[in-house]
């Protein structure tokens, strides 16, 4: 962990309880999750028991534990996504990827969540990998494009 930067971004702040949520957001925008040992810290410094920063971060979905792989890829379940197959596509994708929904390749290449709905119900079923939106999918498709995608990465 980045002893500095976590410093940096404490003294922004003086350490009431309602700058928690404002600290995880700034912590989780600069490291890309949250840290173990930046959470204790954060605990020390707003003077709350850990298990109360814990709770927070594991109640909002906005808050990451983990890190995200370079390639983050979101499955849709909306409805649309729902009855056009996102299920199956989803077990296409944690099938070759080899990760299941909520996990992280041990190389952080790709991590893999689902989420309520991406906006692109027209182009149901879909999937997001980063910021690129993959529409009209099937489960071969879906798996031609991670083996194609994995053949690709160094």
């Amino acid at each position: 962990m980045k002893e500095e930067l976590l410093r940096r971004i404490l003294s922004s702040y003086k350490g009431r309880r309602e700058d928690l949520i404002p600290i995880l957001q700034a912590v989780q925008a600069n490291f890309g999750r949250l840290p173990e040992e930046a959470m204790l810290r954060i605990a020390r410094f707003i003077g709350i028991p850990e298990s109360e920063v814990y709770s927070v971060a594991s109640f909002y979905t906005q808050f990451r534990l983990t890190p995200l792989g370079r390639k983050h890829v979101t499955v849709c379940r909306g409805t649309a996504c729902h009855i056009r197959s996102a299920p199956q596509i989803l077990q296409e994708i944690e099938k070759v990827v080899g990760i299941e929904e909520g996990e992280v390749t041990p190389d952080l290449e790709y991590s893999l969540e689902t989420v309520a709905c991406i906006g692109c119900c027209a182009l149901a079923p879909c999937i997001r990998i980063n910021r690129d939106v993959y529409g009209e999918l099937t489960p071969e498709r879906a798996r031609e494009l991670f083996s194609t995608s994995k053949q690709m990465s160094p």
